[in-house]
């Protein structure tokens, strides 16, 4: 641990920065790879590859919704697993862990319960039609069955990290990408599966996942085991867990509303396929801003340390070098979207119905997208110096003050136009307010 402090504190920044980074963003961008697969398949199949990306976008906040549970658990767990173990207590991280399983099938049950009951009733509401609605219910219906393997596999994935084995935590993620990746054409067009072989594909992969997770915390070679002993679920462990990781949650779930929002302003404004359109820049935008994610994530520990040792000129450097390749990777990001948005779009859907709209889509959803580095890298900085009440506001005031009013009012102006608008303002906002904040934070230092 000496060698590790010594070089947070001593070691040239853009080094640091590359260490523990990259890894970050190789997994990252395996996760955006992940969600992108089905929709390069989806949009291609024969004849109808734009109503089934349209179809998709509706599925969509279910998925968030799951997703939301997920870390719920995953988030709870890692933090009170990571405490535990900090304070050598074996025992007490065991329990923990063994709480996951339990959790995960009491939340899944109840989703599962709720979605089919609800199901049609909800797509509507997320946006489908009576063209739509078949081939959402296809996919959805499969995605249901899956939910148990999501949440739990993937929650105890994450502990792995926590457990001290990142690595293992990355390859289990990989295996899963590449089993997606082998079986989507296989069922989508080799069985002639269309869409539901998407979502076959997409559950198997999950369930790799799940068997492999339990295979390693019962005979493998981690530390901690999985123990019928400690399955049954304890309401003072569980308790910790769904409040460590309610507020992570809940930005899942406003962003399943936003979800929500954006396809029947579209749909509204515009028409079902302009939901397609979105879709596609969704998938774009998520490859532009993964690797920021993984550059956030690796920039914690750095900044996190040298706050803590009071070395400012070092957490200064770290937020403006990683802002800094935050720029670069949206300059890039904006400039192929400039030059050849016909390519991007066309690796997605070759269909020329939806090409005009979702062209125009892209351009206009992503036109600040060099200025908005701030958007991703300011709360992450906050988090990472302990002002989480800042960070948090900051998430609040772009995703529920300024976000959803734009999404509801600009339409009724300019009309679809509005729509895609709606974001890119929210974003070049907040980078204004979090320059703001930012060149007080670092004034401030300057006086210490």
């Amino acid at each position: 641990m000496l060698i590790l402090n010594d070089s947070l504190q001593t070691c040239p920044i853009h080094k640091l920065l590359i260490k523990y980074c990259i890894p970050a963003i190789v997994s990252m961008m395996t996760v955006s790879l992940y969600n992108t697969v089905d929709r390069v398949f989806i949009g291609h199949i024969p004849d109808i590859g734009a109503l089934a990306l349209t179809s998709l976008g509706t599925v969509m906040p279910f998925i968030t919704i799951i997703l939301a549970c997920e870390l719920l658990i995953t988030y709870g767990a890692i933090a009170n697993l990571s405490i535990k173990l900090g304070e050598k207590n074996q025992l007490m991280a065991e329990k923990i862990l063994n709480q996951v399983p339990g959790l995960g099938v009491m939340i899944s049950l109840l989703l599962m319960i709720i979605f089919f009951i609800f199901k049609t009733p909800l797509l509507e509401l997320f946006g489908a039609n009576k063209i739509i609605l078949p081939l959402a219910s296809e996919y959805l219906n499969v995605m249901i069955l899956g939910i148990p393997f999501y949440i739990i596999g993937f929650s105890l994935m994450a502990t792995i990290r926590s457990e001290g084995n990142p690595k293992r935590a990355a390859l289990i993620l990989i295996m899963s990408c590449v089993i997606n990746i082998v079986l989507d054409p296989i069922f989508i067009f080799g069985l002639g599966l269309g869409i539901k072989g998407a979502a076959i594909a997409t559950v198997l992969s999950y369930l790799a996942v799940f068997i492999y997770v339990f295979y390693y915390y019962s005979i493998g070679k981690s530390n901690l085991k999985l123990k019928w002993t400690y399955l049954k679920p304890e309401l003072s462990l569980i308790k910790p867990i769904l409040l460590f990781g309610l507020s992570t949650s809940l930005v899942q779930l406003i962003t399943a509303l936003i979800q929500v929002l954006f396809n029947r302003s579209l749909a509204y404004y515009g028409t079902s396929l302009s939901i397609g359109a979105f879709t596609t820049v969704t998938t774009i935008t998520n490859l532009a801003l993964m690797p920021t994610v993984g550059i956030n994530q690796g920039s914690v520990p750095i900044i996190g340390y040298n706050y803590g040792q009071k070395r400012y000129d070092r957490v200064k450097l770290t937020f403006i070098q990683g802002t800094l390749a935050a720029t670069v990777i949206f300059t890039i990001g904006f400039i192929l979207i400039q030059l050849i948005p016909d390519i991007l779009i066309r690796f997605f859907n070759s269909d020329d119905s939806l090409l005009p709209s979702t062209t125009e889509g892209l351009k206009l959803y992503l036109f600040s997208l060099p200025l908005c580095a701030l958007t991703t890298t300011a709360p992450n900085f906050f988090q990472a110096i302990g002002q989480s009440k800042l960070s948090i506001w900051l998430v609040i005031l772009r995703q529920i003050i300024l976000l959803i009013p734009l999404i509801l009012i600009l339409p009724k102006f300019i009309g679809l136009n509005g729509v895609w608008l709606a974001q890119p303002i929210t974003d070049l906002i907040i980078a204004i307010i979090s320059f703001y904040l930012i060149r007080k934070e670092f004034k401030r230092y300057s006086s210490v």
